[in-house]
């Protein structure tokens, strides 16, 4: 067997699908997916991305010191020096920004590269006395993890996967009993602190959590890609939904399918392309990622395609509001209620080719019909029309009246308003306005129908 993750991976791709490796590998994934996903929501939701990611750096002094100390990669020493001081740059983050008045993130930089630099220097000296690889700090060794076991009620389980466990269910217990406390002081400190939960206290334990979460995930994904574990599905989640509650379980969700995803492109992907290896930890960052990047594209309420697609359908239907409210007002000029189609692209200022697409809607919603080049009202169109000279014109006399806008200003302000002003919106300004048969230039409102 190769001596680095690789060669795990190598076993992996020859061997088939393999439970005592692939499956502990999942499971430890899985595990370190939820125990980020649970406390990363609130990084995220604080605006504290930056602070996960000087935690899950800033450890390494600690972990340095505890190599030196123990003189073994296992001891509890390491882990609760590494604990110690990712609270310690969390309360040096605030007091550097509460002492010196300086932005939140500059007080993080400063700590955080300060700390990560002394950690380099001191893992540096700690690799000459003890069995360190100062690459798996960095970037994990989650192939291993099915190497190092411990029997629990007669079956041997995986360390990493045991620790996880543990920090998982914690983190769950701890969001769980005060959800409402950090929910609150998530988005007001200072009203959380009014209402009797101390906002400082809570923060300082999510801080500590975090610490722990990133110690234990080291061994898994290492130091820099646990930031991806703890930011990416929390920000994919935000994108999906505005419900704290359904963002913890959606992220949740999304770190799980990461490192599944992750697993399996570790060691199908790179034969596609005529490679033979990478690493899990990595590519469960990658398919984090990937899922982000989707829902950025595609998320319901956020995403870039999503909103594209509205704006260019609400374009589109003000477009078809514009053409029957012209012809209706041709009407009202003359007794041929009709107008080419050059004579509506001269008039609403519009390429030529969305024009055509959008009669060819109107049309088939027989709204209007085409007699050669002329374009013409349908009873349907109208209708449609009238509604909209209606709310046009009862908006001009609304602002004249109680806005007191001149009479040059009148027509942009209600054409604005005219696509989104329903029946009961056109009732409320009739009866306010006491039924006014005219509008300020004297053209009839039309009835409503």
């Amino acid at each position: 067997m190769n001596a680095g993750p690789s060669g795990i991976t190598s076993l992996l791709l020859a061997d088939g699908w393999n439970f005592q490796l692939d499956g502990w590998i999942i499971i430890v994934a899985c595990l370190c997916a939820i125990s980020c996903a649970t406390v990363g929501n609130f990084l995220v939701l604080r605006r504290m991305s930056l602070l996960g990611d000087a935690i899950t750096h800033a450890v390494l002094p600690g972990l340095a010191v505890a190599f030196l100390v123990s003189g073994s990669r296992s001891s509890p020493i390491m882990f609760i020096g590494a604990v110690v001081v990712g609270v310690l740059t969390a309360f040096f983050t605030q007091w550097i920004r509460r002492i010196g008045d300086v932005d939140e993130g500059a007080s993080m930089g400063v700590v955080f590269t300060s700390l990560f630099a002394l950690g380099l220097v001191l893992i540096v000296q700690a690799a000459d006395r003890v069995d360190l690889d100062a690459g798996c700090v960095l970037y994990g060794s989650i192939e291993y993890t099915p190497l190092n076991t411990t029997e629990i009620l007669g079956f041997k389980i995986p360390q990493a996967a045991v620790t996880l466990g543990i920090v998982a269910i914690v983190n769950l217990i701890f969001v769980t009993l005060f959800f409402k406390e950090l929910r609150i002081a998530s988005f007001d400190p200072a009203l959380a602190t009014s209402m009797g939960f101390n906002a400082q206290w809570l923060h300082y334990g999510l801080m500590v959590l975090v610490a722990i979460t990133s110690v234990a995930s080291f061994e898994s994904v290492g130091s820099v890609l646990v930031v991806a574990m703890l930011i990416v599905p929390a920000a994919t989640a935000y994108l999906l939904t505005d419900r704290l509650s359904l963002m913890i379980v959606i992220s949740i969700g999304v770190g799980i399918v990461s490192a599944v995803l992750g697993h399996f492109s570790a060691t199908r992907v790179p034969a596609w392309f005529g490679l033979s290896e990478t690493t899990t930890s990595s590519m469960m960052a990658v398919m984090a990622g990937c899922l982000l990047l989707l829902s950025a594209l595609f998320s319901p309420r956020y995403g870039y395609v999503v909103r594209w697609w509205r704006q260019r359908a609400l374009a589109r239907q003000i477009l078809a509001d514009d053409i029957v409210a012209y012809l209706y007002r041709v009407g009202e000029r003359s007794t041929n209620a009709a107008a080419s189609v050059v004579d509506l692209q001269d008039e609403l200022f519009c390429v030529p080719r969305t024009l055509r697409s959008v009669i060819a809607a109107l049309c088939r919603k027989e709204e209007i019909k085409m007699e050669g080049d002329q374009v013409l009202l349908t009873e349907s169109g109208q209708s449609r029309a009238s509604r909209l000279i209606r709310s046009h014109r009862l908006w001009e006399q609304y602002l004249q009246d109680h806005a007191g806008l001149p009479a040059s200003r009148l027509h942009d302000k209600a054409e604005r308003l005219e696509h989104f002003t329903d029946e009961e919106m056109r009732a409320r300004l009739d009866d306010h306005m006491d039924l006014p048969a005219v509008d300020p230039h004297g053209k009839p409102i039309p009835q409503e129908e």
